[in-house]
């Protein structure tokens, strides 16, 4: 598992209908075979997080990723993440691009033992995840990510959600007014003298990441190789995005730890060496760092420090 505290051989059955690893083998050895024209010679490695999967096969295209999801609802969500992959590595930009199938779609639903999978296969990207004490690899990050967020701006897709990032300054407001816990007072209290003025952002809300942290970042002597899983991608602000990778960036599958402010400066001076924040940006991004990591703390019990994190 992930991320869950559940018993793999249940979950694996009750979500996907497989009763070992050994199934899932067979069904992807053949699924590959037929559909993508793959010879798979071993799938040494599974893990799944809710209602996905991610299967780890070898053979005679290398070492390459099967992930699949079963939420119906999110299939053509998938589809248009798998198609910006696409459109990604055809720009340079350091995704997996998807390996297409023999009918030349990138994504495939197929027949699964307990109903109908979303599935992509991907070249295995090799590095080692984000290690947020190494400032020239955090710094490498910031990079990367205003490059992603460049690329990003390029592209259109016509079924992408509309951005949530409208009426910005109100809904913080509100969410001060009537659903702040109250976990971190003095936080709140600067967040709200923060408000008052707030400019209004002058760049248009694009496709951004969404999901930019230490386990979606693959790097290799200090330098970012790899940017995974844009399953999440949505629309907001640049700034917003950047924001919210601030606070998540040291977020790593089970080991949720806030960022330090070391960490959360060097991002910032790596993304701001290849796009400078504007000035209505710059005071953006201190307002959203605040409530993301506002939104972060997890509850009265917060052994990690994330209040403290806040508030520091």
């Amino acid at each position: 598992m992930l991320w869950e505290s559940v018993e793999p051989e249940v979950a694996l059955k009750e979500r996907f209908g497989f009763g070992s690893l050994d199934e899932v083998s067979g069904w992807a050895s053949a699924a590959l075979d037929e559909t993508w024209g793959v010879t798979v010679s071993a799938c040494p490695r599974m893990v799944i997080s809710d209602q996905n999967a991610i299967l780890w096969v070898t053979g005679g295209q290398g070492d390459l990723v099967v992930k699949w999801s079963r939420a119906r609802e999110r299939f053509a969500r998938l589809d248009a993440s798998t198609r910006l992959l696409r459109a990604l590595a055809d720009q340079g930009v350091p995704v997996a691009a998807p390996l297409a199938a023999v009918d030349g779609l990138d994504r495939v639903v197929l027949d699964g033992p307990a109903g109908a999978l979303s599935v992509t296969v991907l070249p295995e990207l090799v590095g080692d995840w984000l290690d947020v004490t190494d400032e020239a690899a955090v710094r490498s990050a910031g990079a990367a990510l205003a490059r992603l967020h460049q690329v990003l701006g390029t592209i259109r897709e016509d079924d992408a959600p509309p951005s949530d990032d409208a009426g910005l300054l109100g809904r913080i407001e509100q969410w001060l007014a009537d659903d702040d816990p109250g976990l971190a007072p003095e936080g709140s209290r600067r967040l709200a003298d923060l408000l008052p003025g707030a400019p209004e952002l002058d760049d248009e809300p694009q496709l951004v990441h969404n999901d930019f942290r230490a386990a979606n970042i693959l790097t290799r002597d200090s330098t970012v190789v790899g940017v995974l899983d844009l399953d999440e991608v949505t629309v907001k602000h640049r700034v917003s995005d950047l924001a919210k990778a601030s606070v998540y960036l040291g977020t790593r599958f089970t080991a949720w730890r806030p960022t330090s402010a070391e960490a959360r400066r060097a991002l910032r001076a790596g993304y701001e060496s290849v796009r400078p924040l504007g000035r209505a940006e710059a005071r953006w991004f201190e307002i959203l760092v605040l409530w993301h990591g506002l939104h972060a703390i997890p509850g009265e019990n917060d052994p990690a420090g994330w209040a403290s994190a806040v508030c520091g």
